[in-house]
């Protein structure tokens, strides 16, 4: 107790968001150091992605629930503590971005049912999928020269958690809200238009995400077991889309940037954050934006499509079925008709 208050006081600086931002700042750092340093020592990368869902987690925890202990709220898991405690949008955030990325232990009934690798797709889509496949494959072929480099090994866990605050920047900034500033009176809508479209366009990439991993993973295990001998997928939604997994990723980030921003922008949050002027909205507009900024740039000009477009085009760039299908499929977003 002494060292949570002693954590409150020290970060307690520079209004709510930055009070706010503090803790979840050192949360990602010690996560990733805390597994990075063994791993980079053991020249290991197996709790990679496992040490990024729980940086997601416990940053994602800090930033709900100590601006509630600040400000001498009971945090308890009663309703009534609860809904005093925090708004709904402070909980359908948190608990959307954890949803993203929380890590799951894959049971044998899940795994022997037919809907099981559904269900683990839409419950654990980042962090559990991608930890099984490290252990199925025993390493992470991303990693295979550098985890030998200690010094770039060690900056690859540092970036994991910059890139987790990042795309925490949304729920952080409204977490750091005081839920009196939504309550009736004020002039905060209970719903308000951004709410529903942000929700709804996360909700919508979310699935389009679970469909194409769903997809890739059942096509996979079909190979595996001889039934087809295709070389690449052109199935389902993987027809329309050569990426349509990180069209559903970039697209869930813009959603849950609109929620945020649109929250952040009415005049009783601003001035509870202490924003004003031109300078409040472009912090409202810009902190959620870094989300799906960086998620986009990630994956179209960094590890994602650069990476596998690479290895795809050496592999099959001479086949003519390939090269149809690369120049008629959309990169991202997926044709309608």
């Amino acid at each position: 107790m002494a060292f949570l208050q002693s954590l409150l006081h020290i970060t307690d600086f520079g209004g709510p968001f930055l009070s706010n931002l503090g803790p979840a700042v050192l949360a990602a750092y010690a996560v990733q150091l805390g597994f990075g340093i063994p791993g980079v020592v053991a020249h290991s990368d197996l709790f990679y992605d496992f040490s990024g869902g729980w940086t997601f987690l416990l940053t994602l925890s800090s930033s709900l629930v100590l601006p509630a202990l600040r400000r001498g709220a009971a945090v308890s898991l009663t309703a009534r503590a609860v809904l005093d405690s925090w708004n709904w949008r402070q909980l359908a955030m948190t608990a959307g971005v954890a949803l993203y990325a929380v890590r799951c232990t894959f049971s044998t009934f899940l795994l022997q049912h037919r809907y099981g690798w559904l269900l683990i797709f839409g419950v654990c889509k980042v962090s559990g999928y991608l930890f099984r496949r490290v252990l199925k494959n025993g390493h992470d072929s991303r990693f295979d020269k550098i985890k030998h480099q200690p010094r770039r090994f060690l900056i690859f866990w540092l970036v994991q958690a910059v890139w987790v605050l990042l795309c925490c920047m949304p729920v952080l900034a409204v977490n750091s809200i005081h839920p009196a500033a939504f309550k009736a009176g004020m002039g905060v809508p209970d719903v308000l238009p951004t709410d529903v479209l942000g929700l709804g366009l996360w909700a919508f990439g979310w699935t389009i995400e679970i469909v194409a991993d769903y997809q890739k993973s059942v096509w996979n295990a079909e190979k595996q077991n001889k039934i087809h001998d295709e070389q690449f997928i052109t199935r389902g939604i993987w027809a329309r889309s050569r990426f349509p997994n990180y069209f559903g990723d970039i697209t869930l980030w813009i959603g849950m940037a609109i929620a945020a921003a649109g929250v952040l922008q009415q005049g009783p949050i601003q001035a509870s954050l202490g924003w004003n002027g031109t300078t409040g909205l472009l912090k409202a507009v810009l902190l959620p934006a870094a989300a799906p900024a960086f998620v986009a740039w990630a994956l179209l000009r960094a590890t994602g499509v650069p990476l596998s477009q690479a290895k795809y085009d050496k592999l099959y760039g001479d086949r003519k079925d390939y090269q149809e299908w690369r120049n008629k499929t959309p990169l991202l977003v997926p044709r309608v008709f």
